[in-house]
């Protein structure tokens, strides 16, 4: 995979497309938002982009996904939790989630924006554990 054809071509918004779904959604995770990142920094150092643009665009990238997977999580993942136990969904989950974002929220959610697989679960997660988003956004 060449990140750097990957830019050339899907621009902008493909730049913003893929942050925000390694930042929010279920699929995004095996997504290359690391190295896009440092290939687009690289890019915009050497005036293919614009470096300013490319800062304020995956930083709104980012911020969105997060929003729109903690809303994802919020509003699906207690649906999901209604059914019987399934071997992936239990509600016995849902309870120590619940109880680990309360003691944990805002620490994890910030931590997880360095952690790859972890930076779009835990969103996801924080809205099915019903964590404030405020006490989340603001951090």
């Amino acid at each position: 995979m060449d990140l750097v054809e990957i830019i050339k071509t899907a621009g902008y918004l493909g730049l913003f497309g893929i942050i925000f779904a390694e930042s929010g959604l279920f699929f995004g995770f095996f997504l290359p938002g690391d190295s896009l990142l440092f290939t687009a920094g690289f890019l915009a150092s050497q005036g293919f982009l614009n470096v300013y643009l490319t800062a304020l665009l995956v930083f709104v990238a980012a911020v969105t996904g997060d929003s729109v997977g903690y809303t994802f999580g919020r509003k699906v993942g207690p649906a999901i939790f209604k059914k019987e136990d399934s071997r992936f969904f239990k509600k016995e989950y849902l309870m120590k989630a619940e109880k680990f974002y309360e003691k944990n929220g805002p620490k994890t959610i910030i931590m997880a924006r360095f952690l790859p697989v972890v930076r779009t679960f835990a969103p996801i997660v924080a809205g099915v554990g019903k964590l404030n988003f405020c006490r989340i956004f603001f951090r």
